[in-house]
Formats: C-alpha cells, structure tokens, sequence
C-alpha cells in the first residue's frame, strides 16, 4: 500500500502540460511534437529507396547519346 502511495506521490511531482518546456512551447506541446517525429520517422523509407535507380535512365550507345 505505501509503494502505491509513493508512486502516486511521485507522480504527483510531474510537470503540468501547460508548465513552460524546451523551446518556448509547453510541456505538452513539446511531448506532442516528439511523438509527431517519432511517427514521422516510423514512416520514412529506407535509403535504399531513396536512392536514384539506373534502370530508369535511357540507355547510350557508344557515342554517349540516348537511344530512341
């Protein structure tokens, strides 16, 4: 019982959402932004995919011009 009294006492202590955070913006607003980047970065493609690919470049002849 007294580890749950602690616990909530503990949390208690927390900042308020509203309590002045990082970068002139609220507590809550700057939770809410690093859980925006983290789903951000969930989404990004690999590199690999990023990556310029060569089979959809025309191909040269000798002369270096493109074929047609």
């Amino acid at each position: 019982m007294s580890l749950l009294l602690g616990l909530l006492a503990l949390g208690a202590c927390g900042k308020a959402d509203t309590d002045p955070g990082p970068g002139g913006v609220t507590v809550g607003e700057a939770r809410a932004l690093d859980e925006a980047a983290a789903m951000l970065d969930e989404r990004r493609p690999p590199a690999e995919a990023l990556a310029p690919s060569q089979a959809l470049e025309p191909s040269a002849d000798a002369s270096g011009a493109p074929q047609r």
